[in-house]
């Protein structure tokens, strides 16, 4: 299990947003918890520091590529770039610096899966450059991919046959639990519990950490198979439950 940092950005510029308040009509609704008086460069330059490899910048909306470069730039081939990337794009932002590209509404649009686009990506750059985000939501006891700024059911569950389907075409996966991101409430069980229990590929858990012990839990439920991210609760993000640098040292002692 590894400790996966994060970067989002808004408007250019470092922030904890609730993810599901996004919305491309208004943002009269949208929950921020934290905005940083810090440049992008300043986040990328502790985790190079710390050798923390694998984490991943997302672009919230338009105005943030160059936010999203000047972090790449500084941590070069260490971190992955989601937000818009496409077939048309990917290349660029692998070419300027990301380790992998994530997508999630290119191919998960309309409430359906797009194959076509699927694979045309995938061997466009290569399974091993490309990671896949599952976000999900909880409907009717299942857990269900959600897409355009996670507002928009897919047909799509996550099931250990889905997992398997998809992992042909990608290295990772990234999966945010919505209903509880952002909101450091705790941890979504079920989804980690049924997560671990395939652990075929490496995946990153996102969504309501906010205490060492549902970082246990984690470890626990995923039986050492999935990593973590973590935003709202740490400290350099505003949070005051989890002190980022306790937490790099805790993990690589704890769980080397």
């Amino acid at each position: 299990m590894k400790f996966r940092p994060c970067i989002d950005l808004h408007q250019g510029v470092v922030k904890q947003i609730v993810g599901s308040t996004l919305s491309d009509d208004s943002e009269a609704q949208l929950i921020t918890n934290f905005t940083s008086s810090k440049p992008v460069s300043w986040y990328a330059q502790q985790y190079k520091r710390d050798q923390l490899t694998g984490g991943h910048i997302i672009k919230l909306g338009p105005g943030n590529d160059e936010a999203a470069k000047e972090a790449l730039t500084t941590w070069p081939k260490s971190m992955q770039l989601g937000g818009g990337i496409t077939d048309e794009n990917a290349v660029y932002w692998l070419d300027s610096g990301a380790s992998e590209v994530i997508i999630t509404s290119h191919i998960f649009n309309d409430g359906q899966v797009h194959e076509e686009k699927l694979k045309k990506i995938s061997t466009l750059i290569g399974k091993k450059n490309l990671v896949l985000d599952l976000s999900c939501r909880k409907k009717e006891g299942d857990y269900w991919i959600v897409t355009n700024r996670w507002q928009q059911f897919t047909n799509v569950k996550i099931t250990i046959e889905n997992l398997d389907y998809f992992s042909q075409f990608c290295c990772e996966f990234l999966v945010h639990a919505v209903d509880v991101e952002g909101k450091s409430r705790g941890i979504e069980e079920d989804l980690l519990n049924l997560l671990g229990n395939w652990g075929k590929i490496p995946i990153t858990y996102a969504g309501g950490i906010h205490t060492m012990k549902n970082i246990e839990s984690i470890f626990k439920l995923g039986k050492g198979n999935i990593d973590f991210t973590v935003g709202s609760a740490l400290d350099i993000f505003g949070g005051n439950s989890l002190h980022y640098q306790k937490l790099v040292q805790q993990i690589r002692e704890d769980y080397p």
